[in-house]
């Protein structure tokens, strides 16, 4: 990948995945630190759990909002900017000594999240040649698996090692270091398209951007369902140890960093829209699978792999789609892909934990429906479209925006 991206590319590709990777961490390592932050701050775990939807209520509605103000700025310093926020925030609530504190520094760093993820997704494709832009996308994404697989696991072990803030603050001198070299490395980046938030919010009256957000949401819906309380679908298989349900997650992590690969593969030779076809019924099918085969570790493992090869596979396809349905809105269209991840990550919980008492099959169930109902609306989504984009097989700039009919003014 490293010989058809360009040595330059993958340096600036890897400092844009080194950014996820501490937005990831920084969102997924909160869920194994609950006890101890709770313990030093004094509340409950299930308080603490707040702040993970608030962290993800604020970058799903803030994402648009940032994407507006900072329009025409030129995108390696609104990624630089998000990197700093991300960093005063996460020290912050490093620092903090109430749950309040620990809550506005969440609340920071989350602004800083919205203004880096769909800058740096968006920014992936249009650094490399148009023959490699979906392996682009999935080598900038990667950084969000590995913050899953590695990243997380790694801060939780670390907690253990030197407390709770030990983690945090470390993410916070990542951030901080790092924003410096992306100002200066990732370079070339177009200027931001200074479209008005009138018409960002116009562009979702396209239809084909509208039904692929709302797969986007559902994916990660039925996701998080599964991640979150994988302690709880896997109990009878590990008996309640933990240490087999880290290695059963980090299974679940590994297979994510090939389906990245896969992902990107795949859709830049067969398109975005077969590849969908296929990793979601993948990903449904695992889903059921685990249901009848949730006493044997080795089978859960086997699904967990299926599963996490077959997600990430999916974000990524999903992404490349979005970025090509109108070549003008691709920073616009993954503004909104932002906002969708994290509204799935906040009400994953909330959906899971009204499952739960019917029983983990239930759960799964619905993760399964909402990877169905996912994939229903990706295929609406290719009704009446030019054959180009309906295939997955445009690269974004190939076809002009006015055969989408999709302008500020009237954007169908």
């Amino acid at each position: 990948m490293a010989a058809r991206l360009g040595r330059v590319n993958t340096v600036r590709l890897t400092l844009l995945a080194l950014a996820l990777f501490i937005v990831g961490t920084n969102a997924f390592v909160i869920a194994g630190l609950l006890p101890k932050i709770g313990e030093g701050l004094g509340v409950g775990p299930g308080t603490v759990g707040y702040a993970i939807s608030v962290y993800a209520a604020v970058v799903a509605v803030a994402s648009p909002v940032v994407s507006v103000a900072c329009g025409r700025m030129p995108q390696q310093r609104v990624m630089a900017a998000g990197l700093v926020l991300i960093a005063i925030g996460t020290f912050l609530a490093a620092a903090a000594d109430t749950f309040a504190v620990f809550t506005a520094g969440r609340v920071v760093a989350a602004f800083g999240g919205a203004a880096l993820v769909p800058t740096a997704i968006a920014a992936a494709p249009v650094l490399v040649a148009a023959a490699v832009r979906g392996r682009a996308i999935a080598f900038v994404g990667m950084g969000f698996t590995l913050a899953m697989a590695i990243g997380s696991p790694i801060g939780t072990a670390l907690a253990d090692i030197g407390g709770w803030r030990l983690p945090l603050a470390l993410l916070a001198g990542l951030a901080a270091v790092l924003a410096p070299v992306l100002l200066l490395v990732v370079r070339d980046v177009p200027l931001g398209d200074g479209v008005r938030l009138r018409d960002r919010v116009a562009v979702m009256r396209n239809r084909h951007i509208v039904f692929a957000t709302a797969a986007s949401l559902l994916m990660m819906l039925a996701f998080n369902m599964v991640y979150i309380f994988s302690a709880v679908i896997t109990h009878d298989a590990t008996g309640g140890d933990s240490s087999k349900t880290a290695v059963l997650l980090l299974v679940y992590g590994m297979a994510g960093i090939a389906g990245n690969v896969l992902g990107g593969r795949l859709t830049d030779r067969i398109g975005s829209r077969r590849t969908l076809q296929g990793v979601l019924t993948v990903q449904c099918a695992a889903f059921l699978t685990l249901i009848p085969a949730h006493h044997s570790v080795v089978a859960t493992a086997a699904v967990f792999a299926c599963s996490g090869l077959a997600g990430t596979a999916a974000s990524v396809a999903i992404q490349y789609r979005l970025a090509v349905i109108d070549a003008r809105y691709a920073g616009v269209a993954l503004a909104w892909y932002s906002t969708a991840m994290y509204i799935g990550i906040s009400i994953a919980p909330l959906i899971g934990a009204a499952a739960l008492p019917y029983g983990f099959a239930v759960l799964l169930a619905a993760a399964a429906g909402s990877i169905l109902i996912a994939l229903l609306a990706s295929e609406l989504g290719h009704f009446r479209e030019p054959r180009e984009i309906r295939n997955g097989s445009a690269a974004p700039g190939e076809l002009p925006p006015t055969e989408l009919g999709c302008s500020p003014a009237r954007v169908r």
